[in-house]
This record gives structure tokens, C-alpha cells and sequence, in this order.
């Protein structure tokens, strides 16, 4: 209970419900909870006047004795039918305020996971998979849902028809009472057995299932990947053998609850024969009467499914612990970057990095080193390195996907970290260089970076980022659903309505990280066309393996091993005959080439 302990706020947000939920099954089980005695005196009624209705064998009168008798019976059985009637109409209110309780826990609960999930940091999701992550938010969280609803309806369902119904059999006969409850202790003690193990199993479970759906989604994600390298059995095999170990985990649960339950329903039948046998003695010496014994028949098998049901309550408790747990273990995960102001004011565009060192905290390798440079509002920067040289982790940096390690980085002469977060990033148009487009259409994917950007804004922004023409040609044009990660498009087309989409923000900052890799010369002479008018006045940082002629930059700088080994303009650079002279002198032989 210590880790479902924090569900208590849930339960206290729908307070109201619960209550009128623990009402209703009370009342529905004192409904329950008097058929027996109206059985009872059914039973009692037919016992007595049967020797009174064969003394009058033969006479005139017995018809009439027969006929009395059967109305009785007839009062007896609607009786019953009435508060069956009422027990029915109570459960039903009872379910819809706990069960619908426990839908709405259900909603809050995901809403607070998935609200969560968007504050943890970027260093988050390079720990856990994507698989583990849904996993959670969904199965977990299902199995919590679980424990808030029927098991807590069938928990208090238990609690009040037992003390109901053994009160009523306490009334009749106490010793009877004790006989008949005799077999529950080794109850108790078998459902304290299957707790503990029913706990371990569980969250082993819950891990594997977790690994499957990790594992599922890699597979789907990469499926060109498998089918290109025609690694479809491996993988396959791969899955089998996982499953397997899931089936196998499951498969020892199952075998504790079939064990458990037959085990119950034994105990519930030794109740009945108990009853039967100890109430027949009482009856002969006239203790009780025989409609005793079928009332606490009755009472016995009443109670078979609420203390059956206390080995499914234990186990969907634990299950449900377990499964909080890993819930708990996200909920109490606290962002690396937390956001401490609140400003919504324009970014003049002044960038400084002052002996910026940075090291990632989850591999510890080291990716800045040291890195100090200053932009003035309007000016246009280009970083230039090999691969891991560090370029990427500048971009981070800038729109706080983490914080420095030592050093600083200023915007308009303020620390990044006294910014308000979400207007900063809402400031800084991004173009990562890992393209993500969203399972949705077009527009829509450019309109995700304004979403208050008017059809015309979008198809304009569209024309910046030289895609349009081929957005038009697509089926449904902006219209189109592009599939998931943008699956339907190319590179080049995903790279440029991730432009679009940068650009339609309308930003103060941009930042482009090696955004024109995948589109060829022509297309990209027109994107830069745009860039030199449009962003005239906007600071810019371009991140690039090549050499953009097109572009003026005010600065240059090249990375290597998150260190600056040349920085100036264009000129100064090539005159210094170091790596960028290199570079250009192999993209100018490269671009000078015929083609064939």
C-alpha cells in the first residue's frame, strides 16, 4: 500500500463519488443481506403447517389450508423479487460512482504522466525507450486503474456484505456462526502466500511487457532497415525469444491463481457441508429452526464470491503496487531543466558564449571545450566541423536542451537560464538535423510551429522553404497526411517543411542544423535566396558540413573536438589555408566536376 498511497489524492479529488459509492453498496447489500431471513421464514412457514395440513387429510378444509399456503409462498417470493429489485438499482449506482470513479482517476492519471513526460528533459529520453515510456502510460497505468475501481468496489463490497451477513448469522446462532466461518484463517493464510509471490511476478511482468513493446516499436520504426539487411527471421526469432520469456513469467502467475482459486471454493464448500452437518444437530435438539440451516446456506454461498474474490483483490493490488511503482519512478523524476521565470518579451538576438565547457551527463563524454564567441543582433554565424565535432551541442545549449557544465551562454546579455524557457525556445526558430515530421497532413505539420499561422501564412512560408511546388503535386496537396515520421516524403521534402515550419514561427533567433543536406543545388540556391532577404535582420546560426557561398556571414568558426580551431569571415579563413581552405578547395573541385 506504500506505493498506492499516492493515488490518495485521486480518491480525495473525487471524494463525493466515493462516499456515495461505499453508501450505495451498503444499502445494496442490506438489501441482499435480508432475503435469506425472508427464506427463512418461508422455510419455517412450510415446515410448520405441513402436520397441520395433513391433519385435515380429507376434509373440505384442506383445499382452503393448500390455498392459504400458496399465497404465503407468492407474498414470500415477490418479497424477495422486491429487494432483489432494490439490490439491482443500488448496484447499478454503485458501479457508476465507483467504477466511473476510477475512469476518471484513469484520465488524470495519464494526463499527469503525459504532462510529465513533456517537462523531463532531453538527457531523459536518451535513457529510457520509447517502448518503456508507453508502456507505462498505458498498461501501468490500466493496472492501477484496476485496484481504483473494482477492486476497491469489490473490497468494500466484501467488507459490508461480511459484517452484514455475519451479523445476521451472529443474531441467529453464534456457535453456528463460528462453525461455518472455521476454514477462513487458512484463508487468510493462503492469501498472505499468494500476496508476496503475486508481487515479484508481477513486476517482473510488467518489465517484460515493457521490453516487448520497446522492441515492437524499434522493429516498426526501422522496418526498412530490417527488410533492406533481410533481418525479418532474426528479428523475429529475436521477438520470439522475448516473448517467451513473457510467456513464461505469465504463465508461472497463472499457475499461483489456479492453484488459489479451487483452493477457495473448497474452503467455501467445507463452510456449506459444515453448516449443513452442525446445523442438523442444533435443529434435532431444537437450538434453530430448519429454515436456519437454509438461511445460513444461503449466507455461506452469499459470501463465496466476496471471499473468493479476496485472492483477485490481493492480486490485482499487487499487480496494481507494482505497476505504480514504475509509475512513481517517472512522477519522481525531476527535469534537469526547470524553468524559473516567467517573460514574454521579444529577444533582441544578442548571443554570447563565455568559455562554454559542457559534458553530457549520461556518458560523460566530453562535447564543448572551452567555446567563446559573440553575435550582435542581425548577425549570421556559421559552424563548420567534421562529425562529433560538437556542432549540434551548440544548438542545444542555445535553446537549453541542457545546461552548460561550467561557463555561460547569454541572450541579450541575460544568462539562458534567467530567460523564461518557453518563450525562449518560442523565440528561436530550429531546424534540428534529425528531421521529425508528425503523423498528420501538411499544413499541419508546418502550422505545429505557430498553430495560430492562417492557410495563407502556411502555403507563403512553404514558398520560402522551395517546397510548395511539390506539396501541390502531392495527392491531396497541403492536405496530405504524410504518414508517420513523414514516411510518404523524401529527405529533402521533410528537411524543408521542417523549414517552413522553423520559419512560420516568425522567430527573433534562427538556428539551422545541417538542414539542406538532402536537397540538391538548385533547390538550395533558392532557399538561401530567401535566407538573405528574409533574415536580413534576424540573428542566425547556421551548422553545416558545407560551404554556403551564397551567404554572408559576419563569422565563421570551425569545431574540433568541442574546441574553436579557426574563426573570422570567409577571407580570412581561407587565407589561413587550415581545414575550411580544405573544405572549400574540395567542394569547389566537387562542384566543378561534369555531370555525367
Amino acid at each position: 500500500m506504500k506505493e498506492l498511497s499516492s493515488l490518495n489524492k485521486y480518491f480525495y479529488r473525487y471524494r463525493w463519488r466515493l462516499v456515495l459509492g461505499i453508501v450505495f453498496v451498503m444499502v445494496s447489500n442490506y438489501f441482499r443481506v435480508l432475503q435469506p431471513q425472508i427464506v427463512r421464514e418461508a422455510l419455517d412457514m412450510v415446515v410448520d403447517n405441513i402436520s397441520f395440513y395433513k391433519l385435515f387429510s380429507g376434509y373440505d378444509l384442506q383445499p382452503e389450508i393448500y390455498k392459504s399456503l400458496g399465497s404465503k409462498l407468492l407474498m414470500f417470493g415477490l418479497l424477495v423479487l422486491v429487494l432483489a429489485i432494490l439490490m439491482g438499482v443500488f448496484m447499478y449506482f454503485m458501479r457508476q460512482t465507483i467504477i466511473v470513479m476510477s475512469r476518471l482517476i484513469e484520465y488524470d492519471m495519464r494526463k499527469e504522466i503525459f504532462g510529465k513526460y513533456e517537462k523531463l528533459s532531453l538527457s531523459f529520453y536518451k535513457r529510457n525507450n520509447t517502448g518503456d515510456l508507453m508502456a507505462r502510460i498505458t498498461e501501468d497505468v490500466s493496472k492501477v486503474r484496476m485496484y481504483a475501481g473494482p477492486a476497491v468496489l469489490y473490497g468494500i463490497n466484501l467488507i459490508s456484505l461480511f459484517v452484514l451477513a455475519v451479523y445476521a448469522m451472529v443474531q441467529v446462532n453464534l456457535e453456528l456462526t463460528l462453525y461455518c466461518l472455521a476454514p477462513l484463517p487458512f484463508l487468510s493464510i493462503s492469501i498472505y502466500y499468494i500476496s508476496i509471490n503475486t508481487s515479484k511476478r508481477s513486476e517482473r511482468i510488467q518489465k517484460q511487457l515493457a521490453a516487448l513493446n520497446s522492441i515492437s516499436q524499434e522493429i516498426y520504426s526501422g522496418i526498412r532497415v530490417v527488410k533492406s539487411y533481410v533481418q525479418e527471421e532474426p528479428t523475429a526469432r529475436y521477438f520470439a525469444k522475448e516473448s517467451e520469456v513473457y510467456k513464461q513469467t505469465s504463465m508461472a502467475m497463472a499457475k499461483i491463481n489456479a492453484f488459489f482459486y479451487p483452493m477457495m471454493l473448497l474452503m467455501i464448500g467445507a463452510s456449506t457441508i459444515i453448516t449443513v452437518y452442525v446445523g442438523g444437530l442444533q435443529v434435532v435438539k431444537g437450538v434453530i429452526t430448519p429454515g436456519n440451516i437454509a438461511e445460513f446456506v444461503i449466507y455461506v454461498n452469499m459470501l463465496t464470491w466476496p471471499v473468493t474474490a479476496i485472492g483477485w483483490i490481493a492480486s490485482i493490488m499487487q499487480q496494481a503496487a507494482a505497476s505504480q511503482r514504475r509509475i512513481n519512478e517517472f512522477l519522481d523524476t525531476e527535469p534537469e531543466i526547470v524553468n524559473t521565470v516567467t517573460d514574454s518579451s521579444p529577444l533582441e538576438g544578442r548571443i554570447e558564449f563565455d568559455n562554454v565547457h559542457f559534458v553530457y551527463p549520461d556518458t560523460g563524454i566530453p562535447a564543448i571545450n572551452g567555446i567563446s564567441f559573440e553575435l550582435k543582433p542581425g548577425q549570421k554565424m556559421a559552424v563548420i566541423g567534421r562529425t562529433g565535432a560538437g556542432k549540434t551541442t551548440i544548438a542545444d545549449l542555445l535553446t537549453r536542451m541542457y545546461d552548460v557544465s561550467s561557463g555561460a551562454i547569454r541572450i541579450d546579455g541575460r544568462d539562458v537560464r534567467q530567460h523564461d524557457l518557453d518563450n525562449l525556445r518560442r523565440r528561436i526558430g530550429y531546424v534540428p538535423q534529425d528531421v521529425f515530421l508528425f503523423s498528420d497532413n501538411v499544413a499541419g505539420n508546418i502550422a505545429f510551429g505557430n498553430p495560430d499561422a492562417t492557410r495563407a501564412e502556411i502555403e507563403d512560408f512553404a514558398r520560402h522553404a522551395a517546397v510548395y511546388d511539390e506539396i501541390m503535386g502531392l495527392s491531396e496537396g497541403f492536405d496530405t497526411v504524410v504518414g508517420e515520421r513523414g514516411v510518404t516524403l523524401s529527405g529533402g521534402q521533410k528537411q524543408r517543411i521542417s523549414i517552413a515550419r522553423a520559419l512560420v514561427k516568425k522567430p527573433d533567433i534562427v538556428v539551422f542544423d545541417d538542414c539542406l543536406s538532402a536537397v540538391d543545388t538548385n533547390t538550395e540556391k533558392r532557399i538561401l535566396g530567401y535566407f538573405t532577404e528574409a533574415l536580413g535582420d534576424k540573428t542566425t546560426i547556421v551548422i553545416t558540413h558545407r560551404i554556403y557561398a551564397l551567404l554572408q556571414f559576419d563569422k565563421i568558426i570551425v569545431l574540433d573536438h568541442g574546441k574553436i580551431t579557426e574563426a573570422g569571415t570567409h577571407e580570412e579563413l581561407l587565407a589561413n589555408k587550415g581545414y575550411y581552405y580544405e573544405l572549400y578547395e574540395k567542394q569547389s573541385l566537387e562542384e566543378s566536376k561534369p555531370v555525367v
